[in-house]
């Protein structure tokens, strides 16, 4: 699958993206959220904190961003590779070398005109088989 979602600010985007992740969640795969900025990385962060804390046990949440620090930025790499972590929300550190998912069923990108086309194929490249959900308020 490779869709796009476009959409008014306030139209539901973040929400259709959530429900999204949690039926890959639920088939045991990993999903990926990557965002432009670090304050929207944080604000979904905290949503998905907040909207999945009834289903801990399925939905373990990572963040990756330049808030977090280096010691748990290390943990949640580790978290994403042996796939502990199974929900992560980022920036442009989820592209960094060092991160590689251990079974990365979906990437959902936030805005996804602000990311170039070789970014959007690296994770292509490393997962053949990945989903994306690709989200803008900007008409296209």
């Amino acid at each position: 699958m490779d869709r796009l979602l476009c959409g008014d600010v306030g139209f539901g985007k973040t929400e259709v993206a959530f429900r999204a992740a949690f039926r890959m969640l639920l088939h045991g795969k990993q999903v990926a959220i990557l965002c432009p900025t670090t304050i929207l990385a944080t604000q979904h962060c905290l949503k998905a904190l907040e909207r999945f804390k009834s289903v801990p046990e399925q939905v373990r949440i990572g963040s990756l961003s330049r808030f977090v620090r280096s010691k748990e930025r290390l943990a949640t790499i580790a978290g994403i590779s042996d796939g502990s972590i199974n929900f992560v929300i980022g920036t442009h550190a989820l592209l960094s070398e060092g991160v590689k998912f251990n079974n990365l069923g979906l990437l959902i990108i936030d805005e996804e005109h602000r990311f170039g086309v070789c970014q959007k194929e690296q994770f292509r490249n490393q997962n053949k088989a990945i989903d994306i959900l690709s989200l803008s308020a900007t008409p296209i």
